[in-house]
């Protein structure tokens, strides 16, 4: 027997109070609900009604069933709607998505995603963290930097340059440095990897690693948006994305230093779990952040004048 169709058999049941009722509701005879009932207690090995000649009612173990039943069947009866809504083009549920935490420019872009599908629920995770998807429940995961995990599909969205910054108090104290090789006798404002518990690598000349070793790490923090709030208030120099910085640099709060000497990107992604077709949310998503996010990840701060 289908246990999803003898749940609604027995939901019928309950509500109708006979067999008989329950079957003209359900299109059946009175004969196939009640042998639909008697395979479902066989099952349970619990008697579920009391019965007699003259009427049926529900036994203590029935009663408590039937709440069970009841949230199984809404589950069922709101997945199903669900469905239909994204087949006819209206997104609906609950889309779990984990962003870096440099992604703060980014958030407009959601919050237009969010208006372009009124019946959508946006979860948002931020975290430097490499997610489980599976096991921590994300549909979609933003990446930044090389992807390792085979498993999962991907979709480039775009790159970005990162800069080095500083503050024009930091820099009338200390001077700016002329050099990469000058840099090391500077206040440098690093992060820490929240998954590998390395230090931030610098896209520093032809080997950024042993540069980036020489570097004085005075303030070191796991969370990265905090490095821009540091160089704000002068405390050194950082290495942030450049889309982070552009307005700042545009307002004269921050220069930007040894811009010749950092001139690689890094590649931000969307990946998803594979191994099958992804859901309507996922798939409008995706191709909403691919539309919406390139001009965002090119803004520089070219405004302002380099040091």
């Amino acid at each position: 027997m289908d246990k999803l169709a003898g749940l609604s058999v027995f939901v019928q049941v309950a509500d109708s109070g006979s067999f008989a009722a329950a079957a003209r509701a359900l299109g059946l005879t009175a004969s196939a609900v009640g042998k639909t009932i008697a395979r479902l207690e066989e099952q349970l090995e619990v008697r579920l009604f009391h019965r007699n000649t003259r009427s049926l009612s529900l036994t203590a173990e029935g009663a408590q069933f039937l709440d069970r039943c009841r949230a199984i069947m809404e589950a069922v009866a709101a997945a199903e709607r669900e469905l239909a809504g994204s087949r006819g083009g209206a997104l609906r549920g609950k889309l779990r998505v984990s962003v870096p935490l440099v992604s703060r420019p980014w958030n407009q872009v959601f919050l237009s995603f969010m208006e372009a599908h009124p019946g959508l629920e946006l979860e948002l995770n931020y975290t430097n963290r490499v997610v489980d998807m599976v096991e921590e429940g994300f549909e979609v995961a933003l990446r930044i930097g090389a992807l390792k995990d085979s498993r999962l599909r991907t979709r480039r969205l775009g790159s970005f340059r990162r800069v080095l910054v500083a503050a024009p108090s930091y820099l009338d104290r200390h001077g700016a440095p002329v050099d990469l090789d000058d840099l090391d006798r500077h206040d440098c404002l690093r992060s820490r990897n929240a998954s590998s518990c390395q230090l931030d690598v610098w896209p520093l000349g032809d080997d950024p690693a042993r540069r980036s070793a020489r570097l004085r790490a005075r303030f070191v923090v796991d969370h990265s948006e905090m490095l821009l709030t540091a160089a704000l208030g002068g405390a050194g120099i950082a290495c942030v994305p450049e889309f982070w910085a552009c307005e700042h640099v545009r307002r004269g709060e921050l220069r930007i230093v040894l811009a010749g000497e950092t001139a690689n990107t890094r590649e931000v992604s969307a990946v998803w779990p594979g191994g099958h077709v992804a859901c309507p949310r996922v798939t409008a998503f995706v191709t909403f952040l691919a539309t919406h996010l390139p001009p965002i990840l090119a803004e520089s701060g070219e405004a302002g004048s380099p040091q």
